[in-house]
């Protein structure tokens, strides 16, 4: 099995990085691995002292076969540093596995990743392999195929990362022409579509829903475990495009997942699960937004 590097992207959130290299540290896999860690600039005053912090710490990580970091000049901004990141580390390498300084892994996060890696690496219909599901409530087989790419934990091949289109604009039009836009927000449960217009419009900084739109353009599948083997502890209003919320599951997986073959094809039975858990969360979300109209405007 051929250990791909993994790339490590941080800001400024000393805290966060820790748990991350903490996580990967007890990988199984971790000691024949290489770690590349990108570091971004303070993009203003208010971030410098983190950036230090997060800086000085990761210059005293051990327990990779090799351990580079790339400190940037520069404030890049999260999409821009992640795209050039992966592009660089794939000018060279033929695979690679992605975190961002706010998710943990299990411990056999790692085997997952490089052993599908190893498994769909002539597979052209597959696009990239995810370390995190979301939280349903039924059981999922132990690992399946849904249409697209994912964000929270995820590899691909240099095949795969070709096929990224970073003008937003592009894929907007492509969904719109192809009648995708309702498909593409999983019928209709979540805003995708929307997120790729606030990109466009420049209100986020999103690459993760441009992946998202260029591998489903092409028809491309990624592979998910049945249970999550990522954590992400970034939901508490510190990340650059979320703010403090709870609705993706705070626990991981005990158990190793098993790697086999299983066809290449959308599985439809995992996806109206997940379409039940996003529309389940939009629930929630337009009640805790009740409830806070309540709370304000109802005197106690």
């Amino acid at each position: 099995m051929t250990c791909a590097p993994v790339v490590l992207f941080v800001y400024n959130r000393p805290w966060h990085v820790r748990q991350t290299v903490l996580a990967l540290q007890r990988n199984t896999l971790a000691k024949e691995s290489d770690l590349f860690i990108f570091s971004d600039a303070a993009a203003h005053d208010g971030a410098l002292p983190g950036v230090r912090e997060v800086r000085e710490y990761i210059e005293t990580i051990t327990g990779f076969n090799s351990v580079t970091i790339v400190t940037r000049e520069k404030n890049l901004g999260l999409s821009n540093s992640i795209i050039s990141g992966v592009t660089d580390i794939l000018a060279e390498r033929e695979r690679i596995i992605v975190l961002e300084d706010d998710l943990v892994c299990a411990p056999f996060f790692l085997e997952y990743m490089n052993k599908a890696l190893d498994l769909y690496v002539n597979e052209e219909h597959v696009i990239s392999i995810h370390g995190y599901n979301y939280p349903v409530s039924r059981s999922l087989p132990e690992t399946f195929f849904l249409r697209g790419a994912d964000c929270w934990g995820w590899g691909t091949w240099r095949r795969g990362w070709r096929l990224f289109e970073r003008d937003g604009s592009r894929l907007l039009e492509g969904l719109r022409d192809q009648c995708l836009t309702k498909q593409f927000d999983f019928n209709g449960s979540y805003p995708f579509t929307r997120m790729l217009q606030k990109q466009v419009a420049g209100k986020i900084d999103s690459w993760a829903v441009r992946w998202y739109a260029s591998a489903f353009l092409n028809d491309m599948l990624t592979l998910y475990p049945g249970k999550s083997l990522v954590r992400n502890i970034g939901n508490d209003g510190t990340g650059t495009n979320v703010g403090s919320v709870d609705f993706f599951g705070n626990s991981i997986s005990e158990f190793s997942v098993g790697i086999q073959k299983i066809p290449i094809a959308e599985d439809q039975i995992s996806r109206k699960e997940i379409e039940r858990y996003f529309r389940s969360i939009r629930i929630k979300r337009i009640l805790g937004r009740i409830n806070h109209y309540i709370n304000y405007f109802v005197p106690r």
